[in-house]
């Protein structure tokens, strides 16, 4: 009874959906390209994911804590990997703005394509809660370790701007 044919597959509805997300998150990333940043717009997007977290509270959505370290370990080893390596903070002026490489919308989709790959594969295996919830975890590791990774970035151009400033660079 919902707004699209019975013969049109939720499945299909799904892919759809995440795909026009994707999309969304891809022309956002991009637009925040070379603007200045700071230390909160780096920390705040791991701090309000980690709300999400919340799903397990409904234990439909539980799966064991082996297969959340895994799914945390291949976000943050295997995702955040490329993000990483196309993404750069450096200085403009007094400012810090984040850099991207052209091949960073390519590695964006290469994730987003990668993911709904996988997504089908574990979801032939387990309950789609319980792959939601994996995706999540892995999707969280992956945004951790990369922002951790910008972080750091950060942290080391400010102290050199602030160096500066304060008259004892070389």
């Amino acid at each position: 009874m919902g707004f699209l044919p019975d013969s049109f597959p939720a499945h299909s509805a799904s892919i759809i959906l995440t795909l026009i997300s994707g999309i969304a998150v891809l022309f956002l990333r991009l637009r925040a390209s070379n603007r200045p940043t700071t230390m909160r717009k780096i920390i705040i997007p791991p701090i309000g994911m980690s709300t999400g977290f919340l799903m397990f509270v409904v234990p439909v959505t539980r799966i064991p804590w082996s297969w959340a370290l895994i799914a945390f370990a291949a976000g943050g080893l295997l995702f955040a990997y490329p993000l990483i390596r196309t993404s750069a903070l450096e200085r403009s002026g007094e400012t810090i703005v984040l850099r991207r490489s052209k091949t960073f919308i390519f590695i964006l989709l290469g994730l987003l394509v990668v993911r709904l790959l996988l997504h089908d594969v574990v979801e032939q295996s387990i309950t789609i809660p319980q792959t939601g919830g994996l995706f999540f975890i892995l999707a969280f590791g992956m945004i951790l370790v990369w922002r951790i990774a910008m972080l750091r970035a950060y942290i080391k151009l400010k102290r050199e701007i602030d160096l500066q400033d304060t008259g004892l660079s070389n």
